[in-house]
């Protein structure tokens, strides 16, 4: 299925380009949450008369990525677990931990931007975790995990 995207994605195009995916993704994910139109003269004529207001949109959501960027680099969350006797943890801290801790500091960040690639932490230490605010920007911070017993 053809889409003309009305926002930059990661891996798949930019702001305007005209992109050919699954048609279950298109009409589960693209259309509903507003990333895409199908590719139809109509669309693409009403594309065209919006593309100036949706690149000011992009710019500014850049814009803000960049400051929450600039403020989140290099943050230390700590979190704390309860551990073993032998030192295991029980559990593990997934992005939703990390989001709720983010939050509590005052840090705006979806669970969605949380990428956590090997799965949920499941060690006691420090862990590098990248955050993905924007399709262009990426920004790394340190989570903390602390053992209580």
């Amino acid at each position: 299925m053809e889409v003309i995207l009305l926002e930059k994605m990661r891996n798949l195009g930019g702001l305007g380009d005209q992109v050919k995916v699954r048609p279950g993704f298109a009409r589960n994910y693209l259309i509903p949450y507003g990333k895409a139109v199908p590719a139809t003269a109509e669309n693409k004529a009403k594309f065209e008369a919006r593309r100036a207001e949706l690149e000011r949109a992009q710019a500014d959501a850049l814009e803000k990525a960049r400051t929450r960027a600039e403020k989140l680099n290099g943050y230390t969350l700590q979190i704390v677990r309860k551990v073993a006797e032998d030192g295991t943890m029980y559990g593990s801290v997934t992005n939703r931990d990390i989001g709720e801790g983010l939050e509590q500091a005052g840090f705006e960040v979806e669970r969605s931007e949380i990428e956590l690639p090997q799965g949920p932490l499941k060690t006691i230490g420090d862990h590098e975790v990248m955050l993905a605010l924007h399709p262009e920007i990426e920004t790394k911070i340190i989570v903390s995990v602390i053992g209580e017993s």
